[in-house]
């Protein structure tokens, strides 16, 4: 059994991913156990509290991987865990619409939030295992990767944002298509028994709610694209990327309570993070030319806190006398 822990597992001791998984799974039956045993709205205090404690726990994180793996790992891990938290921003913005279009209360959003973050955990899970395969076998992926992130900021930096039309989303349609969707929630239930309308024979009904969790779902795919060769670009290590990746989103849901009704105020953070995906891209062909084996943990640390810091003041100067807007659904 000994032996087994100690196996090596994409570059990392069996023990070690048990354990980060272990903790996960503890967070989130003390979540659902204890904290949300009961449907309840939670509110703006609580929410701050419950992102501040997972952003403890986030950033405590850093210091076992720093006694783990050294200095240099814990860097690049801080690093991955802000440039993931702030990319989740946008994130948030799509939630907040989903919820809106299917006018989904605050006292079912956490419940939909808690199972998302479970297909999360796994999805992301694929995702960094392939990214890391794919890096293990194929080093030169890691420069289509830069590019992309250079490509993907540059983008951002020059378009607008578009108002996204939820009635004509292929998923939304396909679903309402195929399977039987009721036109209204049923409490916290996802799934219902109702009459069949043709044949009167009980059968199973999607609710809104749960089309609300397969939309959320997806919207994590779509940001993974970015999110992930972000961190692969700020370290291969398939242990640190995994780990920083869920303790930020982890913290998502609480922190999602808390700016929703502030979202207008970050509006020019974007700029910020096209500036971050640039400099992230960048780096590695940085260091090819200044001849370093890796760009230093600590300037991208360091840098990547400047940017952000820059564009949180420049957002909240700008957006000082603004007020919340509706959000618009098709």
């Amino acid at each position: 059994m000994d032996t087994l822990l100690f196996t090596q597992f994409l570059g990392t001791p069996l023990w070690l991913w048990f354990g980060f998984v272990g903790i996960v799974l503890a967070l989130l039956v003390f979540d659902l156990g204890v904290l949300n045993k009961e449907d309840h709205e939670i509110g703006v205090a609580e929410s701050l509290r419950l992102s501040a404690l997972y952003i403890t726990l986030g950033v405590g994180f850093g210091g076992f991987v720093w006694y783990q793996f050294g200095g240099q790992s814990a860097a690049e891990y801080l690093t991955a865990f802000v440039v993931e938290k702030t990319l989740a921003l946008d994130n948030v913005f799509v939630i907040a619409l989903i919820f809106s279009y299917f006018a989904i209360p605050r006292i079912y959003q956490h419940r939909v939030l808690f199972w998302g973050i479970l297909g999360v955990i796994v999805l992301r899970g694929i995702m960094i295992g392939l990214g890391a395969t794919l890096v293990a076998q194929y080093g030169w992926i890691l420069y289509i990767f830069a590019a992309f992130l250079i490509f993907t900021g540059i983008k951002m930096l020059v378009t607008d944002d578009k108002e996204m039309d939820l009635n004509t989303n292929p998923v939304l349609r396909f679903m309402r298509k195929r399977f039987r969707v009721t036109d209204k929630l049923h409490g916290h239930d996802f799934f219902v028994i109702q009459p069949d309308p043709k044949t009167g024979r009980p059968v199973r009904w999607m609710t809104p709610l749960f089309l609300a969790l397969v939309l959320i779902e997806i919207a994590d795919l779509v940001f993974a694209v970015d999110s992930v060769p972000a961190v692969f670009a700020i370290t291969t290590d398939p242990y640190i990327v995994y780990t920083s990746n869920i303790f930020a989103i982890l913290g998502l849901r609480a922190l999602y309570f808390a700016l929703a009704a502030v979202l207008h105020r970050f509006h020019y953070l974007k700029y910020a993070l096209a500036i971050l995906l640039v400099f992230i891209g960048s780096k590695i062909f940085v260091a090819d030319l200044a001849g370093w084996e890796k760009f230093p943990a600590s300037w991208s640390l360091g840098i990547t806190f400047a940017i952000l810091a820059a564009g949180v003041v420049f957002s909240l100067w700008k957006s000082r006398d603004s007020r919340p807007k509706a959000l618009k659904v098709k």
